[in-house]
């Protein structure tokens, strides 16, 4: 599709019944985007250019700065004695509502950033000036596959293209300069809910991209490309096919030789494809020409259902090292065996060298924060096990042994009597990236408790439609929820930015925040630590310490990863704001006064000594008003509440307590008439917008059921308002 030169953004109704693939409408003009002022070997990327990120500080080359994923810029212009001056160098609207988690990719004077729907914008970076956009025009009923809302984590750059994974499964290679699209692939089964929201990365003339859809019902895998032309040249699955049999890929050997053993003969995942989807972290280690990536969560979720053998079901829950130019295996570890939390292992992988080695030798290593609670330390070369310890409170294991497998406590292989666990599948630290400073030998993990309780779901179905994941999400919810015990739930959900030593395993110091939820992390030379978080707040502090040195309300929710660069002698900090994912905001439903204000995406750009303002969102807030009368018998509202939490809750919040990207179903005229609600729920009226029929997955008397479930929460709302009223001093 051609680039496009955004003109202006309308706001329509953001208040009305969608699924996670809706979006408010956004209008663009088309026109001939100005090419930047570059030279003729404009964004020429190259692997050494990439193997040694440090070299060139001023520029920000992949997503996470280096090859070794640390987020640690070597830049100083921003002090411990002037942060305090940071102002607003400029801003950049994005036009999107929706979940924003893009990490800005900075070269030669050009910032790359992607919004919701895989949009991708180039800017100059010293000015915010539009350079030219490009939209991949995407069907909006593909949303309804995206697991956490329509989001897209950034590009990739290397030798003058950029390279874009699009939420449709598409890959795709544009002209860096004028944004123009040189070629375009799709990497997966578009008939299977497969969807695309990480970042590439780019390794000799190979782009590396995996996928996501396990909570759906996909087989996952981590595909190399050729830069070129966009081809395959090699793929490692992450689990084995239905029949244990071949496929001609690179892993044949790893599943012939390790893999195959650990599954067993019966369960879902013969149909449902067994998950490990990689979605988010892939690293490359130099030394040892090694792709190092984490593997996700099983499909569905529910061992029991999935693989009643109990086996450990590799390469779920995994860090994984391949050859990089074959693809072959090389190593693997396991963070957690015979998965049934949603345990991913997709969190940020850093490599450092740590004085881990014999009497204090020199070690590299690779470190993760994964969901499970844990934080690991591996040998970069071989995977072996070197230490590990919980970051955050865990209940569902006792602590790990000698080589690393979690000591599990028997009551979390939960079945029909609930387990609260934590952390829930959220994880002890999500997406949101993880830094690291060699200097002060500090991990910056953002981290968070979110517990869950998780029961079998014994309305299961072996089927690949929608939610798949064989939890029971209604287990232990009451209809109607007590302001106390609204409270007492609020209460239980905390974020933190956590300064994580890996060489002792304990945290140095630890920041708490307001609310479950906060943002990646940005590390500097001066002993700076930039983060994020959802209530709109942008701090720096103290690497060694911890002390908040400056703090800035961005209007937005802030989760995505921060970056910095250098222009004309002056350093700059930026960072993408926007509400993010949707299944994060269903958590932070619970944490966030009601009715939440929607905000629009934007790029925000900081600078010493800049006085720019942040606009505010002029979008009016919903009226929250019950728009139907309290209907419906005990057993039918019972049916309603498990079939929203079963269908409904991870795009439109727990309690049908929305929280601003999409629309709060409590407040929306389509729940005064049955027709009305049919017509969209069922009918699928609003497909064009992204809310698709799900006619497949529910009757209509359970459409109508969970109708009379959204009205009587509406009707209960001003009990849960007072309770988040009484501790944040009234409502935003």
């Amino acid at each position: 599709m051609k680039p496009l030169n955004i003109a202006a953004f309308t706001a329509a109704s953001l208040f009305i019944l969608s699924a996670c693939s809706g979006d408010p409408e956004t209008s663009y003009d088309t026109g001939d985007a100005p090419e930047a002022e570059t030279s003729a070997a404009f964004a020429d990327v190259s692997d050494d250019r990439l193997n040694n990120a440090a070299a060139t500080p001023a520029e920000w080359l992949g997503y996470g700065f280096d090859r070794e994923e640390t987020r640690h810029s070597p830049l100083t212009g921003i002090s411990k004695d002037n942060v305090g001056e940071l102002g607003v160098a400029w801003t950049y609207d994005l036009a999107t509502s929706r979940g924003v988690e893009s990490t800005p990719i900075v070269i030669d004077g050009v910032m790359y950033v992607t919004s919701a729907w895989s949009v991708v914008y180039a800017l100059d970076a010293k000015t915010g000036e539009e350079l030219w956009v490009y939209d991949p025009d995407v069907d909006r009923a593909v949303g309804v596959n995206a697991c956490c809302d329509v989001v897209n984590r950034g590009v990739a750059l290397y030798e003058g293209k950029l390279y874009l994974g699009v939420i449709d499964g598409r890959v795709e290679a544009l002209d860096a300069k004028t944004g123009e699209l040189i070629w375009s692939e799709v990497t997966v089964d578009q008939s299977k809910p497969y969807t695309i929201t990480g970042a590439p990365r780019v390794v000799d003339g190979k782009v590396l991209i995996g996928n996501g859809g396990a909570e759906l019902g996909v087989r996952g895998y981590l595909n190399a490309l050729d830069a070129e032309t966009g081809a395959l040249i090699w793929r490692f699955y992450t689990v084995p096919s239905p029949d244990k049999q071949p496929d001609g890929a690179a892993s044949d050997s790893a599943f012939e030789t390790v893999g195959n053993i650990t599954w067993g003969e019966e369960g879902a995942w013969k149909t449902d494809g067994g998950g490990g989807t990689v979605w988010d972290s892939i690293i490359y280690d130099e030394e040892t020409n090694s792709v190092i990536f984490g593997v996700g969560n099983g499909s569905p979720w529910n061992q029991t259902l999935r693989d009643p053998s109990g086996l450990d079901n590799l390469f779920l829950s995994s860090i994984v090292a391949v050859d990089a130019d074959s693809g072959e295996y090389k190593w693997h570890f396991q963070t957690t065996p015979g998965d049934n939390w949603d345990y991913t292992a997709t969190q940020t992988l850093i490599i450092a060298t740590l004085p881990l080695g014999e009497n204090g030798a020199d070690r590299r290593v690779v470190m993760q924060a994964p969901k499970n609670g844990y934080f690991y330390v591996l040998d970069a070369a071989t995977g072996e096990f070197i230490s590990g310890n919980n970051y955050v409170p865990v209940n569902w294991a006792t602590g790990l042994d000698e080589n690393g497998r979690p000591i599990e406590v028997p009551e979390a292989r939960y079945a029909e009597i609930p387990f609260l666990q934590t952390p829930g599948p959220l994880g002890g630290h999500n997406w949101h990236p993880m830094a690291f400073n060699p200097d002060v030998g500090l991990a910056y993990i953002p981290a968070q408790e979110i517990p869950q309780a998780y029961a079998t779901d014994p309305r299961f179905q072996d089927n690949s439609t929608k939610w798949n994941t064989g939890a029971d999400f209604a287990a232990g919810v009451p209809q109607v929820v007590p302001s106390e015990v609204f409270r007492f739930l609020r209460s239980g959900l905390k974020g933190r930015l956590i300064a994580w030593d890996p060489v002792a395993q304990e945290a140095r110091w630890t920041v708490e925040h307001d609310g479950p939820w906060n943002g990646g992390v940005l590390s500097t030379a001066a002993g700076i630590v930039f983060q994020g978080k959802l209530n709109g707040e942008f701090a720096a502090y103290d690497a060694a310490t911890g002390d908040e040195l400056w703090v800035r309300d961005v209007k937005s929710g802030a989760a995505s990863g921060p970056g910095t660069y250098e222009i004309d002698g002056e350093q700059y900090v930026t960072i993408t704001t926007g509400w993010g994912s949707a299944y994060l905001l269903s958590a932070g439903g619970v944490a966030a006064p009601q009715p939440v204000q929607p905000t629009v995406g934007k790029v925000v750009t900081f600078k010493v000594g800049a006085d720019g303002t942040i606009p505010d969102v002029d979008i009016p807030l919903v009226e929250a008003t019950p728009k139907a009368d309290e209907f419906g018998t005990d057993d039918q509202l019972a049916v309603g509440l498990v079939q929203y939490a079963r269908n409904c809750t991870v795009c439109h919040g727990p309690f049908a307590v929305g929280a601003g990207v999409l629309p709060d179903l409590r407040w929306s005229s389509y729940t005064s008439s049955a027709d009305a609600w049919k017509g969209v729920v069922v009918d699928g009226n609003l497909q064009s917008i992204g809310m698709v029929s799900f006619a497949d997955v529910l009757s209509e008397d359970e459409v109508e059921a969970i109708r009379a479930y959204v009205v009587q929460q509406a009707h209960n709302a001003d009990g849960i308002n007072d309770a988040i009223a009484s501790e944040s001093g009234g409502l935003q």
